[in-house]
């Protein structure tokens, strides 16, 4: 199902322009079409025009009048006639009369084996692209997608809410999530933009992958930072693309990579980009570093492996002593994926310091190739039978 915006037939500059647009280009590759008309504005001049284009559609269409609750329906439909494409429906969208037989009418002319050849949606990586307004998110995915499928705009806002479009690249298949910027919360005030800010955090968490697109010319902003941290919080990989890197010279640049270590550099697993999404340079190895940061997330990690990288790292170093005892790590095993949690076992491990746990996360990453992730490590004391209890 593809939900369209308004569509203003005649309109061809600016937001309402682009909309006209993508509902033409929905038009052109869809089955059915469910033409929504106001049971209780009636027929309108506007009504007429997108008849007219509904007219051309090689597509079945279906008149459908909404808001016909507490109406005749007879009344409320005869002037829809007039359209010429077809019977009019009543129904009520916000109560849900005559949605569910409209339904059965339009799915009634599909096989119903029709998606049997699809690849589940569940065996596509999801990459979600956050970042602030205007950054380039929506370019970026139209420029991989190669189509203009999302809406771009130089003002902010364009993006309301998380846009899932499935695509294939190199014979692989992914889905991608183009999300609404995100400002500071001190700016956030319209229901609106709250609403697209809990969408944009809800896509961060369904991912697998997180591409944070950040501003080159404007520059890496505290906002990018939090954003990052929310991503690194909830456990998911993350490659960093700096858009607009065409348009800037050298000493923007070095300035942009100087605050890139500056307020970024807590992400040290990972891979950053410098991109153009209006040129299309730097996307390839972009997608590489979203594999590679895909593969980290989801590695399966052997027990016997991961306790032999144990050992021999504690053979190099071992875990210093706190007062009278010094921890015992005995083994390790797999304890998840999305993010990879390795657990492992001993005894005083409680006493381990963090600047160990870094140790032993930067041992591992490297035994086993985790770049692009986080990976967290955490420490389970047996039980001491000696211990009075």
């Amino acid at each position: 199902m593809v939900d369209t915006g308004g569509l203003e037939p005649v309109a061809r500059e600016g937001l309402l322009g682009e909309m006209a647009k993508q509902t033409l280009t929905a038009l052109a590759e869809d089955d059915a079409v469910v033409f929504l008309v106001d049971g209780r504005s009636g027929v309108t001049p506007q009504d007429r025009r997108i008849a007219a284009e509904l007219r051309k559609s090689r597509a079945r269409v279906w008149l459908v009048v909404n808001k016909t609750e507490g109406l005749n329906s007879a009344l409320a439909t005869a002037e829809f006639h007039e359209l010429g494409i077809g019977p009019p429906q009543p129904i009520s969208a916000e109560h849900g009369d005559g949605v569910h037989a409209l339904l059965e009418a339009v799915l009634a002319e599909f096989p119903a084996d029709v998606d049997a050849e699809e690849p589940a949606p569940s065996a596509a990586p999801r990459i979600a692209v956050v970042g602030r307004p205007n950054a380039g998110k929506s370019t970026l995915v139209n420029c991989l997608l190669g189509e203009d499928r999302m809406i771009v705009q130089d003002e902010p806002g364009t993006t309301r809410d998380a846009v899932e479009v499935p695509f294939e690249r190199d014979g692989r298949q992914y889905v991608l999530v183009d999300t609404a910027g995100v400002r500071r919360r001190g700016r956030v005030f319209e229901a609106v933009e709250k609403f697209s800010v809990v969408k944009t955090m809800q896509a961060i968490e369904r991912a697998q992958v997180v591409v944070l697109v950040v501003d080159g010319a404007a520059g890496i902003a505290d906002q990018d930072a939090h954003l990052a941290g929310y991503v690194v919080e909830q456990g998911r990989a993350l490659v960093v693309a700096v858009n607009k890197w065409d348009g800037l010279d050298a000493t923007t640049r070095e300035s942009a990579k100087r605050s890139l270590v500056r307020k970024l550099g807590f992400l040290t697993f990972a891979r950053v980009h410098f991109v153009s999404a209006l040129k299309g340079t730097g996307l390839r190895a972009l997608m590489g570093a979203v594999d590679e940061a895909y593969r980290a997330a989801m590695a399966k990690l052997p027990t016997p492996r991961l306790t032999r990288t144990l050992i021999d790292a504690v053979t190099r170093q071992a875990p210093p002593r706190a007062g009278p005892v010094r921890p015992k790590l005995r083994y390790a095993h797999q304890g998840g994926s999305n993010p990879p949690v390795i657990v492992i076992h001993g005894t005083a491990l409680q006493t381990v310091p963090a600047s160990y746990r870094r140790y032993l996360e930067g041992v591992f990453r490297d035994s086993f190739g985790l770049a692009g992730t986080p990976l967290r490590i955490e420490f389970r004391t047996g039980r001491n039978p000696y211990f009075a209890r």
